[in-house]
């Protein structure tokens, strides 16, 4: 039963909440023990509410999901998970985990119940609205960014940041919904009723918007950012998110893989190498004297 809890909580998914280290890591504080533990601190926290967040999202969706290829092997739309135990396990957990974060930190606390109320708003109505749908998702983004900020004293963390997250989870988001309209074609309806709101055309024009918008964004970000060096070594980094965004519409488009994102980040080659090479040459621009 634990084991399909945890399952149901979804721990491949738990990779979005690195987003929580970004404050940490553009506010030159990655190799400061005090804020590296209470951001890591708030990272396992975020985990927990965010494992809430899909357990319940599966308890709302389990008469869907026994219909879908994949997702009719979940805990709960299998039957592995009774309802009423995973209600049970989700409100402890959300409790210790809301309890945990006021005592790291009230203003974090905040960011985690705004958090859970509003995955809880789209698990319950919101991820049936077309366009509202990836809005919240890439909200969920901000939040986590939002989160890490208030772990720990900002000196130097750049605005630019926020707007860059939101493009790239709007990114992402909208090439999740596309990947699911292909591959259920004419029965992606029956399995998620937002995708009745979209085409194929109609997100390969939101892709390209957005995707070439986020370049823009970041690039931007590289030269005007008040905390960068003054010698702009940080615009050497852009080749790095260049090739990442081509790669992820490569899958998209070519492997039609992205429905899992998480699965593509932790399975994807070329994908881990430029977001390793992209990480190393940010280590350097940021923490080499």
């Amino acid at each position: 039963m634990l084991r399909a809890i945890l399952k149901s909580m979804r721990p491949k998914q738990w990779t979005k909440n690195g987003f929580i280290y970004f404050a940490l890591f553009f506010d030159r504080q990655i190799f400061q023990l005090g804020p590296l533990l209470r951001t890591t601190a708030g990272f396992v926290l975020f985990c927990l509410v965010s494992g809430v967040v899909y357990i319940i999202n599966d308890i709302a969706d389990a008469e869907a999901d026994r219909h879908h290829p994949a997702k009719s092997t979940r805990p709960i739309a299998s039957g592995q998970l009774p309802v009423p135990i995973a209600w049970t396990a989700a409100g402890l957990i959300l409790t210790i985990s809301l309890a945990l974060g006021f005592f790291l930190e009230p203003a974090f606390a905040a960011v985690l119940a705004v958090y859970f109320l509003l995955n809880l708003a789209y698990s319950l109505r919101l991820k049936h609205v077309p366009i509202v749908d990836v809005i919240i998702i890439a909200l969920g983004f901000v939040l986590r960014v939002h989160g890490g900020v208030t772990l720990i004293t900002v000196e130097r963390f750049s605005p630019w940041l926020y707007v860059v997250t939101t493009l790239g989870a709007l990114y992402i988001g909208l090439g999740k919904r596309r990947s699911e309209l292909a591959l259920l074609a004419s029965g992606a309806g029956s399995h998620r009723k937002v995708l009745d709101g979209y085409t194929l055309p109609l997100l390969d024009q939101y892709i390209t918007i957005v995707s070439a918008t986020t370049i823009v964004a970041y690039s931007l970000y590289t030269f005007s950012a008040p905390n960068l060096p003054a010698n702009h070594t940080m615009m050497l980094t852009i080749p790095f998110a260049i090739y990442s965004i081509f790669r992820y519409l490569y899958i998209i488009q070519v492997t039609h893989a992205a429905g899992a994102p998480e699965e593509v980040l932790l399975t994807d080659r070329p994908l881990q190498f430029s977001i390793l090479l992209w990480g190393v040459a940010m280590l350097l621009v940021f923490y080499l004297p």
